[in-house]
């Protein structure tokens, strides 16, 4: 088991934006709004998995991450339309994290195989849903989204950001410093 704290970086498998650096209260606020609208569809789908265990966490996972949502589209709403200062900086967080956003939707042959066997939903086919869904909070914030999408990102890949590997040198610290130690 420890050495799932040990993995290298190539070794992690999520997507590029929730590596993205906090930055200001705007940029933490957006990255974590695009990726709850992202999870909170992704767990409501899987909720009629095949596989009952996954659909039991997707139950369990569900009131919290809809709380998520929540609390990050209620920010962004506060942000976008407050003084000119925050709508400038969460419109430019958007700009700048927007680019991350499709990643999210990748699908590779193994998560291809589970959509074929019914124990995940397909993927891709959330962005059209997540895509009105944050357009909607958008519009009651006065943002708006980039006219290009410009993929960027492969860490569903193990390719990842350079932040990636400051989080982990910080996840990481107290195994490799203290080995085997036990709490």
């Amino acid at each position: 088991m420890r050495w799932l704290f040990l993995r290298l970086e190539h070794q992690y498998y999520n997507a590029v934006l929730v590596e993205q650096p906090n930055g200001n209260f705007a940029d933490t606020i957006v990255r974590q709004f695009f990726f709850d609208a992202f999870r909170t569809l992704l767990f409501e789908k899987l909720l009629s998995s095949s596989d009952k265990q996954l659909a039991a966490i997707a139950e369990k996972s569900l009131k919290e991450t809809r709380y998520h949502l929540k609390h990050s589209s209620e920010w962004l709403i506060r942000l976008g339309d407050g003084t000119a200062l925050s709508h400038e900086r969460a419109q430019m967080a958007i700009y700048e994290l927007w680019r991350y956003t499709d990643e999210l939707f990748y699908m590779d042959e193994v998560e291809q195989d589970l959509l074929n066997e019914g124990v995940i939903t397909d993927i891709a086919a959330l962005k059209s849903e997540w895509m009105t869904n944050i357009s909607v909070v958008l519009n009651q914030a006065t943002l708006t989204l980039p006219e290009n999408q410009g993929f960027f990102g492969a860490g569903r890949k193990g390719r990842h950001s350079e932040h990636m590997g400051f989080i982990l040198a910080q996840l990481q610290y107290m195994q490799r410093a203290y080995p085997n130690m036990q709490w």
